[in-house]
């Protein structure tokens, strides 16, 4: 009876919110078509804590380029870079070094919306981050998940066309909330063998030792979560095989229905080129690896588009430039790094190119310009 009473609270919850918009969702914007933009529900929920703790929110919203009516609308999408600005700056604001992990401890899990559906009717856990990983892009073009299921089952998260060293409260939200989604769908507080997270930390902090069950490995090469084995195997407890059919048959639908990108060769190398930018590796020759051509069919593709690969990286970088300077405390010298220049004089006259202007003069229009060093030394020193 317990088990039924469980299915049918289940099926209640996913008409209601099975069409409602999810906390986090990847749209492709129309200026270019690799930059991910998100709901912003992340940025929402740091907004109304800080309204909670008594605390303005005006430094935040102008830090980040938004305004109160901007960040007050659920069906106005942000871009990623935007979030986690937003959270950084609310982190700031609220002395709150962990608010990612804050953020997701707290959260209604329901908000995500049609995925936690699909994942809560699933079998098992592992049919559950399945589904999770088939069908995040509904939800999320901007970070994927990937699962694995061998001697241990792993959970990674991959960034795609956005910055990971630029973000630290936005990861923790995710690993947070996947863990949450894992104990939930579960009935079982589950203890990863092992998390690893790519920045870095001093020390693991006592309160997610607590949560997790114990330390974090920071600084390392991978967003990952690693449970033991057995864990994919956990049944749900709100396992329903009828509505979970039905709800991959809605998810599959807003798979099909969503904004596609675009195809051909000429699509893929402008999805590479800005995870490849900043380690110096955006070159014709390792894009054709990448995608399994030769360089020469890889230059002969491009012309009978009626490009080439250099004006494809050239228009891409005036892009992301343009982007970035709007980032007023993100240092010119971190953007040429970005951009894959190894001398902020490289970048300087390819920007003066582009616009005309210096990049202080296009980000400070209204002093004149100025020095186009950074007000604090960049962090890719030797790059």
């Amino acid at each position: 009876m317990a088990h039924h009473a469980s299915v049918r609270r289940l099926q209640g919850e996913a008409s209601l919110h099975a069409n409602q918009e999810p906390l986090v969702r990847f749209a492709r914007p129309a200026d270019f078509r690799s930059i991910p933009s998100a709901t912003g529900g992340i940025a929402r929920l740091a907004c109304a804590r800080l309204r909670d703790a008594g605390k303005g929110m005006g430094g935040v919203l102008s830090g980040a380029g938004l305004t109160a009516a901007q960040i007050d609308d659920p069906g106005l999408r942000l871009k990623v870079h935007t979030q986690i600005k937003v959270l950084d700056l609310a982190a700031r604001e609220l002395e709150d070094e962990y608010l990612g992990f804050h953020l997701a401890r707290s959260f209604d899990l329901r908000e995500i919306g049609l995925l936690y559906y699909v994942m809560a009717s699933s079998e098992r856990l592992e049919d559950a981050l399945r589904n999770a990983e088939r069908y995040s892009g509904i939800n999320n073009e901007g970070v994927h998940l990937r699962f694995s299921s061998d001697r241990t089952a792993v959970i990674t998260l991959d960034y795609h066309n956005v910055d990971r060293s630029m973000d630290r409260h936005q990861i923790e939200f995710w690993l947070i909330a996947v863990v949450r989604l894992c104990r939930q769908l579960t009935g079982n507080r589950l203890a990863p063998r092992k998390i690893t997270v790519r920045h870095v930390r001093d020390r693991t902090p006592p309160e997610y030792r607590s949560f997790l069950g114990g330390d974090v490995q920071f600084g390392a090469d991978a967003d990952e979560i690693v449970f033991a084995a057995q864990a994919a195997s956990l049944p749900l407890v709100g396992a329903d095989g009828h509505l979970n059919r039905l709800l991959r048959r809605y998810a599959d639908e807003a798979l099909r229905d969503r904004p596609q990108p675009g195809t051909g060769v000429r699509a893929n190398v402008e999805r590479l080129l800005p995870e490849l930018l900043p380690h110096g590796k955006a070159t014709t020759a390792e894009v054709a690896r990448r995608l399994g051509l030769s360089r020469r069919t890889l230059s002969r593709s491009l012309a009978a588009d009626g490009v080439s690969f250099t004006r494809i990286l050239e228009e891409l970088r005036a892009s992301l430039a343009r982007r970035y300077l709007k980032e007023r405390e993100l240092p010119v010298t971190e953007i040429a790094w970005l951009l894959g220049y190894r001398e902020i004089g490289s970048f300087t006259h390819a920007f003066r190119r582009w616009t005309g202007v210096s990049p202080s003069q296009f980000r400070f229009p209204e002093r004149g310009g100025g020095s186009d060093r950074a007000s604090r030394p960049s962090k890719r020193k030797g790059r």
